[in-house]
């Protein structure tokens, strides 16, 4: 059997699915347990392939009592903790960067500056495994209770400040409404009091507020059937990436080279001004009438996330949605 480590969220799941998939067609025979927080096991469920999920909470010692597995992957870091947690289900064999200090020295070395996707196709390739780094389908749930057809803005993210101003997000609300789009503002539970300032500000009804009331599966649907994502980069941009849903993805600090959604797809269009300097837009009209939202973690929005200005943001909108029509033109 084959023994997967990606203890982390939904981002960085959705960038491990074409190494889970190479993995999967590398021994279709094998069972395949993947080691993950459980409260991705929707999201699991959508990737397919994988025969159980291990829940964790965090990198510390596995819930493993079954015998050793014939294969380890670390699928969740350079080590040596993550090396280490795999190594002490005594596999036949680890699958891993080079590590000495987990005493692994097989393996490719670790490197900083490349996407996330391509540093696990890499890993595998190293090891013989072939893997397709677009191979970034998550299979299409049925809808659920949440709308179909609507704009989805999140707000929110981990680290503060990867947030596009909250203000901005008001505004970009109004101004998408006015074109005739059904905008909701998502987030989790923790974010719900972000979400309803956007809503609320942002001229919405309480009932766009879907901060806190999807479950992540939920969550897929709502995107599988959107019109259009907006969101910050977190994981919420990864599933639009994931179902063809059109996006738009706010960066900063870290560039799109490291997370963002494949270039070639002109559907998903990624914003980043760390490559021409980052002076902050005029906000005039962006702000809206109460300021920006007070917040309650005391972080400020990155410096090259804040640069980014609404009218970029509603010029992406229009590209993306401008390539589903060329793209719908061309196949019909």
């Amino acid at each position: 059997m084959i023994l997967v480590l990606r203890a982390l969220g939904v981002g960085d799941l959705a960038t491990a699915v074409p190494a889970l998939r190479a993995l999967r067609a590398a021994a279709p025979d094998s069972e395949l347990a993947l080691v993950a927080p459980r409260w991705l096991g929707p999201l699991v469920e959508l990737v397919g392939g994988v025969d159980r999920l291990v829940a964790v909470s965090g990198l510390g010692p596995l819930p493993w009592a079954g015998p050793p597995p014939d294969l380890a992957v670390n699928l969740h870091g350079r080590g040596p903790r993550s090396h280490r947690v795999l190594a002490a289900t005594c596999p036949g064999r680890l699958l891993a960067f080079a590590n000495p200090d987990a005493g692994h020295v097989d393996g490719p070395r670790w490197r900083d500056d490349e996407h996330e996707v391509d540093r696990w196709v890499r890993l595998l390739a190293w090891y013989g495994v072939p893997a397709d780094r677009n191979d970034l389908a998550l299979r299409r749930p049925a809808p659920g209770p949440a709308p179909t057809g609507v704009t989805v803005l999140h707000p929110g993210t981990k680290l503060t400040a990867k947030r596009w101003p909250a203000g901005r997000y008001a505004a970009l609300a109004r101004r998408l409404t006015e074109r005739g789009h059904r905008v909701v503002v998502t987030g989790s539970a923790e974010e719900r009091e972000l979400a309803a300032w956007v809503a609320d500000h942002g001229g919405l009804a309480p009932e766009a507020v879907l901060a806190g009331r999807t479950d992540l599966g939920d969550l897929a649907a709502l995107v599988a059937y959107a019109r259009l994502v907006v969101s910050n980069d977190t994981g919420i941009a990864h599933l639009a990436t994931a179902y063809g849903t059109p996006s738009v993805v706010l960066f900063g600090p870290v560039p799109p080279a490291r997370w963002g959604p494949p270039a070639d797809r002109p559907r998903h269009r990624v914003l980043w001004a760390g490559d021409r300097g980052h002076p902050a837009p005029d906000l005039g009209r962006e702000r809206s009438s109460a300021g920006d939202w007070p917040g309650r973690d005391g972080g400020r929005t990155d410096p090259v996330l804040a640069a980014v200005g609404l009218d970029e943001v509603l010029a992406a909108v229009d590209e993306a949605e401008r390539a589903v029509r060329i793209s719908g033109a061309v196949t019909a």
